[in-house]
């Protein structure tokens, strides 16, 4: 019997305590009014036993009532309950229309294909410039494809580009335009003949049996090919830069300039020598 549905002749039930004996009586059983008729019920339930001349433990009986034959939670009663006293009956509940096509679509898949053509022909112009081909081409050369898209609003015209049919249609890209940054150039030195520009090349001389080797630094001068070599551990400010300084305070002339293929930077010299930053 649990889960059972059936018919009955609830207009009998004339008091309070009918219902409450068949609330406590039928637990096992389902009484269910249909959903277009749930509103007249309870209507006709309030005529008939009256809601506001009883005490709160009679509402509540008869709340209880309501929510086994309607299906109903109690939230969903206590609103109905609230319209009947409001306004002396019950309306009937409203019925959700799902329209069949939604609303009436004025510019056609024709019309996106025609749009995503004329794009391709004009390599997507703004959209002010596209509407005015557009009435021209209806209105001047009496194209009849466009008696629509004559008409058609700047805004509505981009999002008719963005609609799927168009997408499918054509797709535009944009290519990401390269912007060179100049951080430094690279530029073989123009001594003029004067010493005192020194090129600096590192030269890492190999592992050996997982040791790492070191690395040789070689300065020479452009002109007079004046050359000091050192080594270092490592190819780093801390290790580079000690060992930078002292080939730099060997040469016997004024530092003017430093072109190297190392990303280096000489802070400040000793002796206050006269360098410019190497930049790599």
């Amino acid at each position: 019997m649990r889960g059972m549905v059936i018919n009955m002749e609830e207009t009998k039930l004339q008091t309070l305590a009918q219902i409450k004996a068949l609330l406590e009586g039928t637990t096992e059983v389902a009484f269910r009014v249909s959903k277009e008729e749930r509103n007249q019920f309870i209507d006709r339930v309030f005529k008939r036993l009256g809601y506001a001349r009883h005490g709160r433990v009679d509402k509540g009986v008869l709340l209880r009532y309501l929510e086994r034959m309607t299906g109903l939670s109690r939230q969903q009663v206590t609103r109905l309950v609230r319209q009947y006293r409001k306004e002396g009956r019950l309306s009937k509940p409203r019925q959700r229309v799902t329209p069949t096509n939604g609303f009436a679509r004025r510019y056609t898949l024709a019309d996106v294909a025609l749009l995503a053509e004329m794009d391709v022909l004009h390599n997507t112009l703004s959209g002010p410039a596209t509407k005015k081909l557009m009435e021209r081409a209806y209105q001047v050369f009496g194209d009849i494809r466009f008696e629509r898209l004559a008409g058609i609003s700047v805004s509505h015209l981009y999002n008719l580009r963005g609609s799927r049919p168009y997408q499918h249609k054509r797709r535009h890209w944009t290519k990401t335009n390269p912007t060179g940054i100049p951080i430094g150039k690279r530029r073989a030195p123009q001594p003029n003949g004067l010493p005192g520009y020194i090129r600096i090349d590192s030269v890492h001389q190999g592992d050996q049996d997982g040791v790492k080797g070191v690395y040789h630094i070689n300065a020479v001068d452009c002109v007079t090919q004046f050359q000091l070599v050192a080594t270092c551990e490592k190819i780093t400010e801390a290790y580079l830069l000690p060992v930078i300084w002292q080939l730099l305070n060997e040469f016997p002339f004024v530092i003017l300039g430093i072109p190297c293929r190392q990303r280096l930077r000489v802070h400040q010299l000793p002796s206050g020598q006269a360098t410019q930053k190497a930049t790599g």
